[in-house]
C-alpha cells in the first residue's frame, strides 16, 4: 500500500489556479468540460483531504462566493 503524501498547503491559504479547471463530471448541473476556473483566478482552501485512489492530497478551493472546486497540488500555487 502506498502511504498518503502529506499536503503542502493548509486550510485558509490563498492560492491561484495554474491551469484552466474544467468540469470533470462532479458538477452535474454544468456541462461536461465546461470552464469552471481560469488560469490566474484566486481562491481560498476551505478543506484539505486525501484522494483515496491515488493517496494524494486534494484541496477544496473556494473560487468566488459559491464555487468550490477540488484541486490537486499541481493545479494551484500559493499566493
Amino acid at each position: 500500500m502506498i502511504e498518503p503524501r502529506l499536503p503542502l498547503y493548509q486550510w485558509g491559504q490563498r492560492v491561484k489556479a495554474v491551469i484552466d479547471l474544467r468540469n470533470d463530471g462532479t458538477f452535474p448541473d454544468t456541462p461536461l468540460e465546461a470552464l469552471l476556473v481560469s488560469v490566474g483566478d484566486t481562491g481560498e482552501i476551505v478543506q484539505v483531504g486525501t484522494h483515496t485512489e491515488a493517496n494524494m492530497p486534494i484541496y477544496l478551493v473556494e473560487f468566488g462566493e459559491r464555487l468550490v472546486v477540488g484541486c490537486f497540488e499541481e493545479e494551484i500555487l500559493p499566493l
